[in-house]
């Protein structure tokens, strides 16, 4: 299966989608960087500030209009909190 990522927010998130990008390669999965062929998309963001609340809804709109496409699963995750 193809799967397509999305950072959004800080650089915590974007070490946080390279951890995910590793988990997915490991279990075989293909990473793409084009949605239009993804079976999957994870958007990984944030929502601390209304900025970047904003950002996160249109994202998750945008490509919630690959459903209608290829695309399988669209899975969002929101850290609230992460150490690095």
């Amino acid at each position: 299966m193809n799967v397509g990522f999305i950072s959004l927010g800080c650089s915590k998130n974007l070490v946080v989608t390279e951890e995910l990008i590793g988990i997915f390669k490991k279990n075989n999965f293909n990473i793409v960087n084009n949605e239009e062929i993804a079976d999957i998309i994870v958007i990984n963001t944030c929502g601390f500030i209304e900025s970047a609340k904003e950002e996160a809804i249109n994202c998750i709109l945008e490509m919630s209009e690959y459903k209608k496409k290829k695309c399988k699963y669209l899975i969002v995750i929101r850290l609230l909190s992460r150490k690095i």
